[in-house]
């Protein structure tokens, strides 16, 4: 009676190292990516605070506005953004009568410094003829 010797032992050791090995890797992924869309979740988030802060802006000049541009530019805080509004008018003469084109611009820039996450910024223009 012979006995042969398998070449296949302690196989399952190493497979299972392997696996987990594997595992570990595609957890340490998984957890990266949900950590960049968490980023990216915030600052679609600011931006968007960010543009309606910029919009603000924009309709403050609006309803500053009689005759004549309002003191430009003028810087504002809403909510945690700056926000710089100017204004600038152009006149002529059409059929007679004096037509007042108003162009607003408002820029709204987060508190956070240029380059970091936290910083965003949104810039609106808006025209009106009075």
């Amino acid at each position: 009676m012979t006995h042969t010797r398998s070449s296949q032992r302690g196989f399952a050791a190493i497979a299972a190292i392997f696996l987990v090995v594997g595992l570990a890797a595609l957890g340490g992924f998984m957890l990266t990516f949900s950590s960049a869309q968490q980023v990216s979740s915030v600052q679609d988030q600011l931006g968007s605070r960010a543009y309606w802060a910029a919009r603000a802006g924009i309709e403050w000049g609006i309803a500053s506005t009689t005759t004549a541009c309002p003191a430009s530019p003028t810087t504002l805080a809403v909510d945690s953004f700056s926000v710089v509004a100017s204004c600038a008018v152009q006149t002529h003469t059409e059929a007679g009568a004096t037509v007042s084109i108003f162009r607003y611009n408002a820029v709204a820039t987060s508190a956070a410094a240029v380059g970091s996450l936290g910083f965003v910024e949104r810039s609106l223009s808006a025209s009106m003829e009075r």
